[in-house]
């Protein structure tokens, strides 16, 4: 039998490698032993952030292989590009007062008012935001213009020949607004679970009415996560690709990623330098939105003091810091957003995938069903695209599955201090938009491969390897809350008692861990089942997504079989979001954004 060496020795040796303590003295938080665990770590952040991307600057900057800022400065100075970076600024920060303003009105009273259904409605909002942008911007086009067959059938459409009111520059803020308010709604929601209570009970205890506490209490300490949730609905809107690609392209009114794709489409890989360049004005933007972002909520962190509980009120109902009087009113307005943002646009898809084709008026004589066979059974071109997305999906969504308990277990236990600028790295390719994501791809896949001789580029692979690098985020943040509330002291006895590191990793963390990277895999599924914005350049014939074929055939103006596939797609997402539901109480807290 191996007898475990003296604890003494042992605390001293790995105290010597700089462990942090978490409790008592003597108590590390970073194992000395499991290098292929970090080995792996810093195979993944190289392949999939910084290679990408540092081939991207490279490109940008030194398109004829020295560093040469000059023909970058041209291509984003040109008068396309200069027009098409003022459209991405202003629907971005149009859109995103608009959405931190509806966002943060819901979360607000969903956070601190005795309104019924809290649940129900954050779930039914928060699906709005997981539904594909394609899908939402195909919502709101059958809903609005002289074509629509649901206000057909209500007698309600504008006169014929009328243009849609949506094929604009407002419509475009309008539909990026709805659908990036659940995303202010969860950051904003977010802050006010740790806002310290002992402030607002004080101040209810002294008397204070709750608009006062509202206006002297909650909004100053609220300012960091209000100005974090104006940056990153910034970053979402001038990333975003489906909304104004269906909705501005037809009146030529481009951002840069709906710029970047035409140029791509257009001219193909002779203007990579040209889209590279495109793609890094993209990233700056984006990545100042993302940095103001994380120095306002690390502001807001360090700023609050207080109990820092997550709650105003621990132990009682949230209700009880405002209760309303018209609490119906308030419900049914709730409800009227709700509706609006989610509702209304899926009756609209319903109504035009029942109807033979877009613009006939929906009735008991017109209604059918051939859309749906069409698209799920007949059509080659859209089984393969439902197919080819559930293939992608889910072998992305299982690999990410699979590395993610060691890369976790690395970011919390061995990593230490560089924790933070690691997981920046990670979170880089899911942080920018998706459309530099697959310039930076097809960048470094469009030569074979060093050494191997083989490229990917044109084939399944890439599209793969950029999926599994823009969702290992989402991949690694249920892991990661799993191990950050694994008790350390069972390593330390196991190793104590001479268990190998692997087997440490096996019998106690992954027990523990496995719901919670089930439940990630889950999430990539969620998100990478109705991509577009990657997928939309790095597809190739026979590699179609679901986002491809909806997208194509919008452009071709087949509205009714687009709205089949964007209903099914929504179907499927409403199924694993309600699966992820269920698998919330073996979930570390947090996880599920609709949960609280």
């Amino acid at each position: 039998m191996i007898e475990p060496p003296p604890v003494t020795n042992r605390i001293a040796d790995i105290d010597s490698t700089g462990g942090l303590p978490i409790g008592g003295a003597g108590i590390p938080r970073r194992l000395p032993d499991g290098a292929w665990v970090i080995a792996l770590l810093a195979i993944v952040v190289a392949l999939f952030a910084v290679l990408p991307f540092g081939r991207l600057i490279w490109a940008a900057l030194a398109p004829a292989g020295f560093v040469d800022p000059g023909p970058m400065l041209a291509e984003i100075s040109r008068r396309a590009a200069m027009r098409a970076t003022w459209h991405s600024i202003e629907t971005g920060v149009v859109s995103a007062v608009a959405a931190t303003a509806l966002g943060g009105a819901l979360a607000f009273i969903l956070t601190l008012t005795d309104v019924r259904a809290r649940r129900s409605l954050s779930f039914c909002f928060i699906l709005s935001m997981m539904i594909a942008p394609q899908v939402v911007a195909l919502a709101y086009f059958t809903l609005a213009g002289p074509s629509s067959p649901l206000l057909n059938a209500l007698g309600l459409a504008p006169p014929p020949g009328s243009n849609n009111p949506l094929m604009s520059r407002e419509g475009i803020m309008l539909v990026l607004a709805l659908h990036h308010a659940p995303l202010a709604f969860v950051t904003l929601r977010a802050g006010l679970r740790s806002l310290p209570a002992d402030m607002a009970e004080a101040a209810l205890t002294a008397g204070a009415k709750p608009w006062r506490v509202m206006r002297s209490v909650v909004l100053p300490l609220m300012r960091p996560y209000l100005a974090a949730s104006l940056a990153l609905t910034f970053v979402a809107a001038v990333g975003n690709f489906g909304i104004p690609a269906l909705l501005g392209v037809p009146v030529n009114y481009l951002t840069l990623p709906t710029l970047i794709y035409r140029r791509m489409v257009s001219f193909g890989p002779s203007v990579i330098a040209d889209a590279a360049a495109l793609s890094l004005l993209v990233a700056l933007i984006a990545g100042a939105g993302v940095a103001l972002a994380a120095w306002w909520l690390k502001r807001a962190g360090a700023g609050t003091g207080g109990s820092g509980s997550a709650r105003f009120s621990r132990g009682r109902p949230i209700g009880v810091i405002w209760t309303l009087r018209h609490r119906l009113a308030v419900e049914i307005g709730v409800w009227i957003v709700v509706a609006v943002a989610l509702f209304l646009p899926l009756v609209s898809l319903l109504a035009t995938a029942l109807v033979p084709s877009y613009g006939v008026p929906l009735t008991w004589a017109t209604a059918t069903l051939d859309n749906f066979v069409e698209v799920l059974v007949r059509q080659d071109v859209t089984v393969r695209a439902f197919r080819n997305s559930f293939i992608f999906a889910a072998s992305s969504a299982l690999f990410l599955a699979l590395i993610a308990v060691p890369l976790a277990y690395s970011l919390d236990r061995q990593v230490g201090r560089m924790r933070g600028a690691v997981e920046g790295v990670i979170e880089i390719p899911y942080a920018l938009p998706g459309i530099v994501l697959a310039i930076a791809c097809i960048l470094l896949f469009l030569k074979p491969l060093p050494l191997l001789g083989v490229s990917i580029y044109g084939t399944p692979f890439i599209i793969l390897f950029a999926y599994a690098a823009r969702f290992l985020p989402v991949a690694l943040k249920a892991p990661a809350a799993a191990v950050g509330q694994l008790p350390i002291e069972l390593e330390e006895a196991a190793r104590i008692c001479g268990a190998s590191f692997f087997r440490r990793l096996r019998s106690i963390v992954l027990p523990v861990v496995a719901p919670a990277a089930t439940a990630g895999g889950l999430m990539v599924f969620l998100f990478a089942f109705n991509e577009l914005t990657v997928s939309a350049l790095l597809w190739s014939s026979g590699t179609e997504t679901i986002g491809v074929a909806l997208f194509s055939l919008e452009e071709a103006g087949f509205a009714s079989p687009a709205a089949a596939i964007a209903l099914t797609a929504v179907v499927a997402v409403a199924a694993i979001m309600a699966f992820l539901d269920a698998l919330a109480p073996r979930l570390p807290p947090g996880i599920l954004p609709w949960r609280e």
